[in-house]
């Protein structure tokens, strides 16, 4: 703002219990995961957040009263696609498209595009290997979503019927 940003799109965090990063890492009870599979007390912190960042962004609409300042509930649609990945045409919602081994396709040691060196030689073998069909996948490496999914997240996010004010993307760089 200080810059001469006037307009700024704020997007919350997603529901970080359903990365594969998290629930490969987190110890995590049968008690503690929701419907989806996901890690309740992670998603109830990434909620926590998500609720004092839009009071923050509304404190701010207060102080700086030349800004356009538009808060995206990010969490809810990526959660929507989560929990209902086949009616949406994604499959296995909490696995890495992109990696290696265990429940979640994610490991610690070999991440996507990871080599090991075979025995007695030079050679490197790729273990850290991509899915057939990312397009069909949410989650590429553990972290990040694939394009499809990312894609499909922008398009119900940019259309103002997940921000407030509720106004799409279009309209979001004006006061």
């Amino acid at each position: 703002y200080s810059h001469g940003g006037r307009w700024f799109w704020i997007h919350n965090t997603g529901p970080t219990g359903c990365l594969p990063y998290v629930m490969d890492r987190i110890p995590i009870t049968a008690a503690e995961v929701d419907r989806t599979g996901c890690a309740v007390p992670v998603n109830e912190a990434a909620q926590y957040f998500n609720g004092k960042l839009k009071e923050t962004v509304i404190q701010l609409r207060e102080e700086l009263t030349s800004a356009a300042l538009t808060y995206v509930e990010v969490y809810s649609v990526k959660y929507e696609l989560i929990a209902n990945a086949r009616k949406h045409g994604f499959v296995h919602p909490l696995r890495a498209c992109c990696g290696h081994g265990g429940k979640y396709n994610y490991s610690r040691r070999f991440g996507c595009g990871s080599t090991i060196r075979a025995a007695k030689g030079k050679e490197e073998i790729l273990v850290g290997k991509s899915c057939r069909d990312p397009s069909v996948v949410i989650n590429w490496d553990g972290v990040h979503y694939t394009q499809a999914a990312n894609h499909w997240v922008f398009n119900r996010i940019s259309t103002g019927n997940y921000s407030d004010p509720p106004n799409p993307l279009t309209a979001a760089c004006r006061r």
